[in-house]
C-alpha cells in the first residue's frame, strides 16, 4: 500500500498535556469488592492515587482476601459484602466481582447511598444489566461509573476530534485485536474452589473473550464512530485449551455500522502474536493506536491538512507514521521522572482516578449545598447534585449499550450466527 507516511498524533501547544495537576482534595473512603486478579490490579491503581483512601477491602475467599490485604495493609478486612456496604464511613464502592454477581452488589450500594464503580461488562444478562442502569439512572446525586476504560482515557479522548472530523476521510472499516498466550485458568486447591473461580470458562456464567474483553474495542469503535451498529455475526471454537472449558479461547466477530461499516475483533489465548491493536481505516488515513500511542498513516492522495507537515514522524518499516500522543510536544518542559511517571498510566489508572474526582466533586458539592440551604429539600438537593461538572467517563447509560452490544455479540460467537440488534435491547424502561 502506497502511503505518503504516518503523522504518532500529539496534541500541539494549547491542546493540554497528558500529565494532570495534582489533586489537593479530601480524599476518599472506598471499598473494593472482588479481590481476584483484576481486583487486585485495581487495588494497585489506588495505591498511587493520592485522593484514594483504601477502607475495606471484601472477598469470600479467603486467600484472595489475604493478598488484597498486603497491598492495603491499613483497610478493614471483611468477607461479607453487606457489612461492607452498611459502613456509613464509606462513600464508595468499586465492584470487581465475577460478572454475573454484579447486580446484587451493585443494587444494593446504590440503595445505600454509595458511588459505584460497576466493572464492565454490566452483567451477563440483559435483565441484571438493565436493572442496574436503571437503578443508577433514578440517582443522579450519586456517581455511578462502568469500567469503560477506554472512556476516561485522555489519549483517546485526544484522537476523538482527528476521527469525528473526517481528517482520516470517509470511513472504511475498523480492526481491533487480543491476542495473548494464556488459559484463563486459576488453579484452587478444592474443586469446589477451582470451579468457583473459573467462572469465566463457563458460558453460562461468562461472555467469554468477545465480552469480557472484546467488549471494550467494540464500545470504543461505536463511540469513536458516534453510532450504533445494527447487526452482529460471530464465530469461535476452541483451538488450544480443551480442558473441559465451554467458552472458545479463539473469536471473532463482526460488527455491522449503517452506510455498510464494518468492524472486526480477532482475539485468542491460543497465540501472542499481533498483542492488543486498534487500527481504524479511511479513506485518507488510517489511524493505529497500540497501547498508550497512537500514529495516523496518510494516504498519497489526501489532502494536505497542514500541520502534519511540522508533526513528528516514526518509521514502520515501509511506511512512516504520524505521531499522535496527547502532551507528547510539551513533555521536555518536565522532568524525567514525571514524564516516566506518566507513561506508566494506564487507562485503567485514568479510569479509577475519574471516578475518585467525580466522587469528590459530588461530595463537596453536596457538603456545601446542605451548609448553605440545609437538607430539607431532597429533590432539590438532587438537582444540585445532577449539575456538578464531572470528568468525561462511561456512566450507566455507556455502560449498559456496551453490555447489550457484549451480550449479543457472546451470543452470535457461542452460535456462529448474524444477530439483527434490536432497538428496544438498548433502551432503558
Amino acid at each position: 500500500m502506497a502511503m505518503l507516511g504516518g503523522v504518532r498524533l500529539i496534541a500541539q501547544e494549547g491542546q493540554g498535556s497528558s500529565i494532570a495537576p495534582a489533586y489537593t482534595g479530601p480524599k476518599v473512603k472506598v471499598a473494593v469488592i472482588g479481590l481476584g486478579v483484576w481486583g487486585r490490579e485495581i487495588l494497585s491503581v489506588l495505591g498511587r492515587l493520592p485522593q484514594a483512601e483504601v477502607a475495606a477491602l471484601c472477598d469470600s475467599y479467603p486467600a484472595f482476601l489475604k493478598r488484597g490485604a498486603r497491598q492495603a495493609p491499613g483497610a478493614v478486612n471483611e468477607a461479607d459484602a453487606a457489612k461492607v456496604i452498611a459502613d456509613r464511613d464509606i462513600s464508595a464502592l468499586i465492584v470487581a466481582t465475577p460478572t454475573h454477581q454484579h447486580r446484587e452488589i451493585a443494587l444494593a450500594a446504590l440503595r445505600a447511598g454509595k458511588h459505584v464503580y460497576c466493572e464492565a461488562p454490566l452483567a451477563h444478562c440483559l435483565e441484571d444489566a438493565r436493572a442496574i442502569a436503571v437503578a443508577a439512572r433514578a440517582l443522579p446525586g450519586q456517581v455511578f461509573q462502568a469500567g469503560l476504560q477506554y472512556r476516561a482515557d485522555p489519549q483517546r479522548h485526544f484522537l476523538l476530534p482527528f476521527i469525528r472530523s473526517g481528517a482520516i476521510g470517509r470511513w472504511i472499516m475498523a480492526r481491533t485485536q487480543y491476542f495473548k498466550k494464556e488459559s484463563w485458568r486459576r488453579a484452587s486447591s478444592t474443586p469446589e474452589r477451582e470451579k468457583e473461580i473459573n467462572w469465566r470458562l463457563d458460558q453460562a456464567l461468562s461472555l467469554g473473550l468477545v465480552g469480557e474483553i472484546g467488549m471494550h474495542h467494540l464500545d470504543q469503535v461505536s463511540w469513536f464512530m458516534d453510532r450504533r451498529p445494527i447487526a452482529v455475526s460471530g464465530q469461535g471454537s476452541i483451538r488450544l485449551w480443551a480442558d473441559g472449558r465451554t467458552v472458545a479461547d479463539t473469536v471473532q466477530a463482526q460488527l455491522e455500522f449503517p452506510e455498510a461499516v464494518n468492524a472486526y475483533f480477532s482475539a485468542s489465548l491460543a497465540s501472542s502474536f499481533g498483542g492488543e491493536a486498534e487500527t481504524y481505516h479511511g479513506s485518507d488515513a488510517t489511524i493505529l493506536m497500540r497501547e498508550s500511542s497512537a500514529w495516523m498513516f496518510k494516504e498519497v492522495d489526501s489532502p494536505l491538512l497542514g500541520w502534519e507537515v511540522y508533526a513528528r514522524k516514526e518509521q514502520f518499516q515501509k511506511d512512516t507514521g504520524i505521531v499522535l500522543k496527547l502532551g507528547g510536544s510539551k513533555q521536555a518542559s518536565f522532568s524525567e521522572a514525571e514524564v516516566k511517571a506518566e507513561a506508566e498510566k494506564t487507562a485503567l489508572y485514568y479510569s479509577i482516578e475519574a471516578f475518585l474526582r467525580n466522587c469528590s466533586s459530588v461530595d463537596m458539592a453536596r457538603k456545601d449545598f446542605v451548609e448553605v440551604f440545609g437538607g430539607d429539600d431532597p429533590g432539590l438537593l438532587r438537582n444540585h447534585l445532577s449539575e456538578v461538572k464531572r470528568v468525561p467517563t462511561g456512566g450507566y447509560e455507556e455502560g449498559y449499550r456496551a453490555t447489550v452490544l457484549a451480550i449479543k455479540s457472546a451470543e452470535a460467537v457461542a452460535q456462529s450466527k448474524r444477530i439483527l440488534l434490536e432497538d428496544e435491547w438498548f433502551e432503558l424502561t
